[in-house]
């Protein structure tokens, strides 16, 4: 069967759509018009001519709906979110999250993303398309996008063809200029140097997620976003080829000391010496974090004739020929080069100092690609001026300046001239991701992964919330709707919804909670406008609400 088209909408049909897409209360009247009940100066004088013959008023039982529901367990904070409306004593508010669910693309097909239990995610994606059922027509150019620190153009495209109001910087921003631009803004798209804390978020009274176009995650407040119902996701895997060959360069740079011999050769020295200048071949090369770039720098070293040994907190199936050494201190002491491969975190913030340099062979070789909390940097230089460590390379640094320019000095880190003074010594601005094959990856995984949240609700690859989907609603399922509820995990809740959503036929459900949140989806079948409102208005009021989407 072919998929149902729909018109692109027309200016009548949009205009309406601007006023639920901004996360403010709203509930209907008996003839199905929107009423804004909180949070809102004032209707336009022309509010009637928005809602007369449009979607809201037109709603009937040959559409959709997608329900989605998110809930926690109380926090002494959450009385102070932005996001939470207080309900109106004398009506039903509609949240601000159903504003979002509104916020759909009109030619995106209402599909998750394929399993990796389900064959080819190519067939799986050409099979679903052929009958996927597609969004209502409501216009997106409402959902507003915020982009930072020059995120790559391929998640910008693919966020601006949704349909999505999309602002795009190159750099990061103070904390200040950061929350006057997050308070209206729906998502968020950052990399490492702009910190989301409480006291940001809590002024992002829209948002609904976040996109890191990177691997790390630190630079977030995970567990207050999930808090408040705010998705995060990240890219694992993208950057991790680009970043293992960095490693791979460093350790043969180091190894023949050329830093030091090109810097000669620009200030006009001709040295020719080899005392001290190595092969790597037959060398032994110490991994700590054996995770996805550790694994694959693994694979590249050995095809190089490196003996390859890791260290990682849980065991690991090891690659080639590579051995997986029981604790860190038997690392060092084995290993020619070691390099670091690990999040940061409170147990590996000065991983490698005093302590752990003594252990290390004498003319041994450092590499941090990680985080720069890892590494104590003046104990690296103490260590470096013994000669116990001959050489070392830093990508990342305890502080890093927000911007490209003459900050990398003893203003940012009292050590910095220090430390530019030692020999052979590599330093580059926190670049181990940064090509354009790994960044037009990153763009792509990120931008997905936001535009499934946004429009379907998908969590998989979330971050701080539990990973939940469900399987493609078809062209053959045209009066259903997805029920998706984020609440607290405390007893009784599943007992509560479910006393919710028996009123209904559930053809589909599936729940699963993180800690403190849990997510719950289900999908309904025969609804209309008046099993939407009755949905929405029910779970809205239980004490264990999060968030409520509605989406179709």
């Amino acid at each position: 069967m072919k998929p149902r088209k729909y018109p692109r909408p027309c200016a009548k049909t949009t205009k309406w759509s601007r006023y639920l897409n901004d996360r403010r209360a709203i509930s209907y009247d008996s003839i199905g018009k929107v009423l804004f009940l909180s949070a809102t100066p004032k209707l336009p004088k022309n509010w009637d001519r928005y809602t007369e013959g449009s979607p809201v008023q037109r709603l009937n039982s040959s559409f959709s709906a997608l329900v989605i529901i998110c809930a926690f367990l109380p926090t002494p904070t959450m009385a102070a979110s932005a996001r939470d409306i207080r309900p109106s004593k004398d009506a039903s508010n509609l949240s601000i999250s159903q504003s979002h669910s509104f916020s759909t693309s009109p030619n995106a097909s209402f599909q998750s993303a394929p399993s990796s239990h389900s064959g080819s995610v190519l067939a799986s994606r050409m099979a679903s398309a052929a009958n996927a059922k597609h969004l209502k027509p409501f216009a997106t150019e409402d959902i507003k996008v915020l982009l930072l620190e020059n995120v790559n153009q391929t998640g910008r495209e693919i966020l601006s063809k949704q349909g999505y109001q999309v602002e795009f910087l190159k750099s990061s921003l103070p904390e200040d200029q950061l929350i006057e631009k997050i308070r209206d803004v729906h998502v968020i798209g950052i990399r490492s140097k702009t910190k989301l804390t409480p006291r940001v978020l809590k002024e992002a009274r829209n948002l609904i997620v976040i996109g890191c176009f990177c691997i790390g995650t630190n630079q977030v407040d995970l567990q207050y976003a999930a808090e408040h119902g705010i998705a995060v996701f990240n890219s694992p895997f993208s950057n991790s080829r680009s970043v293992a060959e960095l490693v791979i360069g460093e350790i043969i740079a180091l190894a023949r000391q050329l830093g030091d011999r090109s810097n000669e050769m620009h200030n006009g020295t001709w040295n020719k010496v080899s005392n001290k200048c190595w092969e790597i071949r037959g060398k032994t090369l110490g991994i700590v974090g054996y995770g996805h770039i550790g694994s694959q720098l693994s694979v590249l070293a050995e095809a190089m004739g490196m003996s390859v040994i890791f260290y990682d907190v849980v065991n690991l199936m090891e690659l080639g020929t590579a051995r997986q050494v029981p604790t860190l201190e038997a690392l060092l002491s084995e290993s020619d080069f070691i390099t670091l491969h690990v999040p940061e975190l409170p147990e590996t913030k000065n991983m490698i100092g005093q302590a752990q340099f003594e252990k290390m062979k004498q003319g041994s070789y450092l590499i941090n690609a990680s985080r720069g909390s890892v590494v104590d940097i003046p104990a690296l230089i103490h260590a470096m001026r013994s000669g116990k460590v001959a050489g070392a390379a830093l990508d990342v640094y305890p502080n890093e300046p927000a911007g490209n320019g003459d900050y990398f000095n003893n203003d940012l880190n009292e050590w910095g001239a220090d430390l530019r003074a030692l020999k052979n010594i590599i330093l580059t601005p926190h670049i181990g991701g940064s090509t354009e094959e790994a960044q037009r990856a990153i763009g792509v995984e990120v931008a997905d992964a936001l535009v499934r949240y946004v429009n379907e609700g998908t969590t998989l690859g979330a971050v701080n919330l539990p990973e939940v989907t469900l399987r493609s609603l078809t062209m053959d399922e045209p009066n259903h709707a997805r029920v998706i509820y984020i609440h607290h995990n405390v007893p009784g809740v599943l007992r509560k919804v479910n006393e919710v959503l028996g009123d209904h036929n559930v053809d589909k459900q599936m729940t699963d909670s993180r800690g403190d949140v849990a997510y719950l989806m289900a999908d309904i079948s025969s609804v209309d406008n008046t099993t939407i409102k009755d949905l929405y208005t029910r779970l809205e009021s239980l004490s264990s609400r999060i968030m409520t989407r509605i989406l179709y």
